[in-house]
C-alpha cells in the first residue's frame, strides 16, 4: 500500500537494515520472477498468497491489531479464484485463521486457507528464510492438497530434510507466539537472577555459564542485560495473555506477566545504576550511548530498551549522546529530543560515562585504552554483559554491569 517502499523496492534499494537483504533483493529482481506492485490487480492468476503483515499491539490493550489482516484478506476477495490457497504468515490470536477460512469458503467456495509462521529473527532474516530450522503448515484436516502445495513452493528446503509440521490451524498459530514467550521467559528467567545476583554478590555471567552446559537448560538466551525489545517479542506475548483471557484460560499465562515486569524493571535498573557511577546525581552529567536499535544488526528502534533508557536519563538531567551503526535516523524521527552521534568516539566525547546498550560488534571491538582517550571519567556500564570486563578494567575503565560485581 505504499507507494514509496514499492518504488524503493523495485529499484533494488531495501527501505530497512538487514545483512545480506541488498544483495537477495539485487539478484531477485535480475531474474525477472519478482516485482512489487500496489495494486491488487496484479494478484490476480496467483495460485498462492500470502498475508504478510503487522500485527501491532492495540492502542491502551494488550490485544493484537488484526486491522492490517482483515483488510489483506478483504482485498483478495476481489482476485481469489477457487483452488487458490491464502497462506498466512502473520503473527495472529488463535482463531484468526478458522475465521478467515470460513470467509473465504463463503465468498470463494474451493479455495482454501493455511498458516505458515515465519520464525525470522532480524540480523538473520535471509538465513533464517533460506535455511529454515523447521516448517510449520496449518491447514484444514485432511487438506493433502494444500500441503503438496506449500511443497512445492517449499520445495528446495523441503527437499533438505528439514523438519516439517504438518498440523491444525490453531497449533500453527500457536507455534510463534508459544515459541517467542518461552524465549521472552527464558530471558527474564536470567534477569530474575540477575537481580538476586546484586542483591548476594553472585556473579550471573558465570551463574548463566554454569547452567548452561546442561543440555536440557543451554546457554541460548541466557545473557543478562537490559533484556527484550522489539516488534514481536512484547507485543506477542501480551497478546498471548489477552487471547487466553478471551477464551477463558488467563491462569494458563499468568506468569508471562512478571515476565513482562521483569524485562521492564531492567530498564529501571539501568537508569538506576548510571546515576550511581555517576556519584548519586545525573544532572548535568554527560552520558554516551552505545546503542539505538533493540539488537545489533537491525535499524529497528520499536520499543527499543537503549532508546528508552536514553530518554530516561534525558529526563532525569543528564546530557545524553546516542550513536548507532544502522539506527540513528529513525532515532532521530521517534526521539528528536535526544542528541545523536555519527561513531562512539563522537558520543563519547568528554563523557562522564559510557552506557553500551546494543551488542553491536563494532561496540565489542572497541579498545578500551583507545577509547578511554576521549572520555572525561573512564566509566562504562555493559548493559548487555558484550564486553571484555578484563580488558577493560586493565585499562583502567571502573566496570559495572546487571547482575556483575564491580570491576
Amino acid at each position: 500500500m505504499d507507494e514509496r517502499k514499492v518504488r524503493s523496492l523495485s529499484q533494488a534499494k531495501a527501505t530497512f537494515y538487514e545483512p545480506g537483504f541488498d544483495e537477495l533483493l539485487r539478484s531477485s529482481l535480475a531474474t525477472g520472477r519478482l516485482r512489487f506492485s500496489t495494486s491488487m490487480a496484479d494478484a490476480a492468476g496467483s495460485e498462492v498468497h500470502f498475508i504478510c503483515v503487522g500485527t501491532p499491539q492495540k492502542h491502551g490493550e494488550y490485544a493484537a491489531d488484526l486491522r492490517f489482516v482483515q483488510a489483506a484478506a478483504e482485498s483478495l476477495l476481489r482476485v481469489l479464484e477457487p483452488g487458490d490457497v491464502v497462506v498466512g504468515k502473520s503473527t495472529v490470536p488463535v482463531g484468526t485463521a478458522a475465521g478467515l477460512a470460513t470467509m473465504f469458503g463463503e465468498k470463494v467456495p474451493g479455495s482454501s486457507v493455511a498458516w505458515n509462521p515465519e520464525f525470522l529473527r532480524e540480523g538473520f532474516a535471509v538465513r533464517d528464510t533460506l535455511y529454515p530450522d523447521r516448517l510449520v503448515y496449518g491447514v484444514s484436516e485432511g487438506d493433502e492438497r494444500v500441503v503438496g502445495i506449500l511443497d512445492e513452493v517449499y520445495a528446495r528446503i523441503v527437499a533438505r530434510g528439514t523438519p516439517k509440521v504438518v498440523t491444525d490451524h490453531a497449533t500453527a498459530e500457536m507455534v510463534k507466539t508459544a515459541a517467542n514467550s518461552f524465549l521472552a521467559t527464558k530471558i527474564s528467567f536470567i534477569n530474575a537472577m540477575a537481580e538476586l545476583c546484586e542483591a548476594t554478590g553472585a556473579d550471573v555471567k558465570q551463574l548463566a555459564d554454569a547452567i548452561g552446559y546442561d543440555d536440557r537448560i543451554g546457554r541460548k538466551f541466557l545473557n543478562a542485560g537490559l533484556g527484550f525489545g522489539g516488534g514481536c517479542l512484547p507485543k506477542d506475548i501480551r497478546a498471548f495473555m489477552a487471547r487466553a483471557g478471551e477464551l477463558g484460560a488467563d491462569q494458563a499465562l499468568t506468569f508471562l506477566r512478571e515476565v513482562d515486569n521483569i524485562n521492564m524493571r531492567r530498564r529501571i535498573r539501568m537508569v538506576e545504576l548510571a546515576r550511581e557511577v555517576c556519584d548519586g546525581s545525573l544532572l548535568g552529567k554527560r552520558i554516551a550511548v552505545l546503542g539505538a536499535a533493540f539488537k545489533p544488526d537491525s535499524d529497528d528502534i520499536r520499543d527499543s530498551p537503549a532508546l528508552n533508557v536514553a530518554a530516561q536519563l534525558q529526563l532525569q538531567g543528564a546530557v545524553v549522546r546516542v550513536t548507532d551503526p544502522a539506527a540513528v535516523e529513525n532515532g532521530r524521527r521517534l526521539f528528536p529530543q535526544l542528541d545523536y552521534a555519527d561513531t562512539p568516539e563522537e558520543a563519547a566525547d568528554r563523557a562522564d560515562a559510557v552506557l553500551v546498550l546494543t551488542e553491536w560488534k563494532q561496540y565489542r571491538q572497541l579498545d578500551p585504552v583507545d577509547f578511554g582517550r576521549v572520555v572525561a571519567q573512564r566509566r562504562v556500564l555493559d548493559g548487555r554483559n558484550a564486553l571484555d570486563r578484563d580488558a577493560w578494567t586493565a585499562a583502567g575503565w571502573s566496570y559495572r554491569a546487571l547482575g556483575r560485581r564491580a570491576g
